[in-house]
C-alpha cells in the first residue's frame, strides 16, 4: 500500500502538459505566447528554448498550476523545448510561424472528393493540423484532446478540407510554417459554440436557443460545445479565426448577427486580443422554408460591422442547390486566405471582397443601384442578361427587372412600375446570379427594403 501511494504521488507531481503544447505544434512567431500545464504544487520548473538557448524559471501555484509566457522569434524551425522539474518534458519538432483556428460546422467540418484528391502529394511539414474530436461539457475545460501532425497523407485523412485549402494558400504564398486548428462539428448552432451566460442574460438571444430541438446527432445547449472545444484553447496564441457556420440557424435567422456578435466579441475576450474573425456566408441551398436562407445572409451581411472581421460570397461555388454541402471546397478555403492575406498579412490581392451594395438612387422609372469593391466595374460572366434582380413599387410587388450595367453601378426598371421603391437581388433560398466583378467575384445577395419576408413551407 506504502508503495502504491508512492508511486500515485510521483505521478502527480510529474510536469504535464495540455494536448494543444505537444510535439509537431506551430507557435506564433515573433509575439509573447504562453506556455501552460500542471505539476506539484511549488515545484520549480526550467524552461528552455533552443531557438535561443535560453531559459525560463516558473514555480508552481499552490493549486499545481502554471503559467509561463515566452517570446518566439522569427518564422523557422523546427525547433525543442525543454521542461524540467521532478521530470523532463522535451517537445519536438516545434515550428515558429502562424496559427488559425478553423470552427463551424459540417461545412467547416467535413472532407471531400477534393481533399482526397489531394492526399497522395500532400507531405508538408510546414503545415500542422490539430484535429478536435467532438467533446461537450457543462463547464469551461482547461484541457481537450487532439494531437498535432505533420501535413502527410496520413495526417491529413478526416481533416477539414475547407481549412487544408485555407492552410495551403498561407503556406505557399507567406513562405512560413502554418498551423491550422480544426474545431467544428456538423450540424451545430452557433448557440452552443457561445458562453451560455451570454445566451442566457440576453433576453433575445435566450428566447431564440429555447426553441431550438433536441437533436440525436449533435448538441443544442448553449455554450456547451465553447466550453469543450473553444475554452481550452485560450492560452494557446494564434493569428485569427475562419468561421463557416449558418445553416443550423436558418430558423431563427432574426437573431444571427447578435449572436454571431456576442461569439466573436466573447472568443476575443477570451482570448484578450482582437484577433481577425472572417466568415463564409452560407451557401445556396433549397431549404423547407421559403427565403429562411436569404434572411440568414442578409443577418451575416450586417455581422460585417464588427470590427476587424470579414467575409466571402460563394453563391457562384454550387453544384446543386438540393445538397447542403457544396462539393468545391478548394476554392471557399482560397477565397478565405485571400482575404487573410490582403487585410491581415497586407500582400497585394488582385481581388479578395465580392461587390457589396452600397446605395440606391431613384432616376424616373429606374432604380440606379452603386457598388462597393468593383474597382474595374460590374459584369455578366457569362455574357448573357443579369439575373435575380427583382423591382417593386410601394404595392411590395416584386418583378423580374431589366437590367443595364454602367461600369460599378446597375440601372434597373419594369415598365409596369413607374415609381420603383425597392429591389432585391438573389434574394432567395436558391439564387445563383451571373453578376460578378470584372476580377471575377460574385455580388453579395441584398435587398433594399426591410419589408416583411414570406417564411412559409415550400411547396
Amino acid at each position: 500500500m506504502i508503495t502504491l501511494c508512492f508511486v500515485s504521488l510521483c505521478t502527480l507531481a510529474n510536469i504535464r502538459l495540455p494536448n494543444i503544447i505537444s510535439d509537431n505544434m506551430v507557435l506564433q512567431r515573433e509575439s509573447t505566447v504562453t506556455l501552460w500545464g500542471w505539476a506539484a504544487a511549488k515545484e520549480k520548473i526550467v524552461i528552455t528554448t533552443s531557438w535561443n538557448n535560453e531559459s525560463d524559471t516558473i514555480v508552481t501555484s499552490g493549486l499545481a498550476n502554471w503559467r509561463r509566457t515566452i517570446n518566439t522569434p522569427a518564422a523557422g524551425g523546427p525547433y525543442t523545448i525543454t521542461f524540467k522539474g521532478m521530470n523532463t518534458i522535451v517537445l519536438q519538432n516545434v515550428m515558429i510561424g502562424e496559427v488559425w483556428v478553423c470552427s463551424g460546422q459540417s461545412n467547416m467540418a467535413f472532407g471531400n472528393k477534393q481533399l482526397m484528391d489531394e492526399l497522395p502529394n500532400s507531405a508538408n511539414s510546414n503545415i500542422r493540423l490539430f484535429n478536435m474530436p467532438h467533446t461537450i461539457s457543462s463547464y469551461p475545460q482547461d484541457n481537450a484532446p487532439g494531437e498535432w501532425k505533420e501535413c502527410s497523407p496520413e495526417g491529413l485523412k478526416g481533416f477539414s478540407a475547407v481549412a487544408y485549402f485555407f492552410g495551403k494558400k498561407l503556406q505557399a504564398d507567406l513562405h512560413v510554417p502554418v498551423a491550422i486548428i480544426n474545431s467544428s462539428w456538423g450540424g451545430t448552432t452557433a448557440e452552443t459554440w457561445t458562453p451560455a451566460e451570454e445566451i442566457n442574460n440576453n433576453e433575445i438571444l435566450n428566447k431564440a436557443a429555447a426553441g431550438q430541438k433536441p437533436n440525436i446527432w449533435w448538441p443544442t445547449n448553449p455554450g456547451c460545445i465553447y466550453n469543450a472545444m473553444i475554452y481550452p484553447l485560450a492560452n494557446f496564441s494564434i493569428s485569427g479565426v475562419i468561421w463557416y457556420q449558418g445553416e443550423s440557424n436558418v430558423s431563427r435567422a432574426d437573431t444571427y448577427s447578435a449572436l454571431l456578435t456576442t461569439m466573436i466579441t466573447s472568443w476575443r475576450n477570451l482570448w484578450g486580443k482582437n484577433f481577425p474573425f472572417y466568415y463564409v456566408q452560407i451557401a445556396p441551398y433549397k431549404y423547407g422554408s421559403k427565403n429562411v436562407g436569404a434572411l440568414l445572409r442578409e443577418q451575416q451581411v450586417k455581422t460585417l460591422a464588427v470590427p476587424n472581421t470579414g467575409m466571402i460570397t460563394i453563391t457562384d461555388l454550387v453544384d446543386d442547390v438540393k445538397n447542403i454541402h457544396p462539393q468545391n471546397k478548394r476554392d471557399v478555403g482560397i477565397r478565405l486566405a485571400n482575404y487573410a492575406l490582403a487585410e491581415t498579412y497586407g500582400q497585394s490581392i488582385t481581388a479578395h471582397k465580392n461587390p457589396m451594395f452600397k446605395k440606391m438612387e431613384l432616376d424616373n422609372n429606374k432604380a440606379v443601384l452603386y457598388f462597393d469593391n468593383a474597382p474595374d466595374g460590374l459584369m455578366t460572366k457569362d455574357g448573357k442578361e443579369a439575373t435575380e434582380f427583382y423591382i417593386a413599387g410601394d404595392d411590395k410587388n416584386f418583378l423580374p427587372a431589366k437590367v443595364k450595367i454602367k461600369k460599378d453601378r446597375i440601372l434597373v426598371s419594369n415598365n409596369q412600375i413607374q415609381k420603383p421603391v425597392a429591389v432585391r437581388f438573389s434574394f432567395s433560398n436558391t439564387a445563383m446570379s451571373n453578376i460578378f466583378s470584372k476580377e471575377g467575384l460574385p455580388v453579395c445577395p441584398f435587398r433594399t427594403d426591410d419589408w416583411t419576408v414570406d417564411t412559409s413551407k415550400e411547396n
